[in-house]
């Protein structure tokens, strides 16, 4: 069965997208901790990003440095913080975060309430930057 993550990259469920290869795709984080938190997953569906072999791997990490480019460009932020958790979904995903402190990458921060039309804005200024 279909993760969700992978119906959201089939265009199943809608998300905020901010860029697509043939083998990745990013988008927002819709319970994002700050503004901008992006996911990055593989299309190809496994459960944990250690298991993607070195290429996929290599290859994700590769458009995800593209992702934060195009985040650091238009977003308030000292970096872009990058985390792996995997425990919500069973589908390899990162977590790209624009952060001006370290505690900006603590989950357990309150969740920030965007509304659809916010999201969309930030999305579009991220998109607008990102360079294949």
């Amino acid at each position: 069965m279909a993760t969700i993550f992978s119906k959201i990259a089939a265009g199943e469920i809608p998300c905020h997208k901010i860029a697509e290869s043939d083998a990745f795709f990013a988008f927002l984080d819709i319970n994002p901790i700050v503004e901008g938190h992006t996911l990055v997953i593989p299309k190809q569906e496994v459960d944990y990003l250690f298991n993607l072999d070195d290429d996929t791997l290599g290859g994700m990490m590769a458009f995800a440095k593209k992702v934060a480019l195009a985040m650091e460009a238009v977003l308030p932020c000292k970096r872009i913080g990058l985390t792996v958790i995997g425990m919500e979904v069973p589908h390899a995903h990162i977590h790209l975060i624009p952060i001006q402190k370290e505690s900006d990458m603590f989950f357990g921060n309150p969740k920030l309430k965007k509304t659809a039309d916010e999201l969309a804005a930030t999305a579009a200024k991220i998109r607008e930057k990102f360079v294949e």
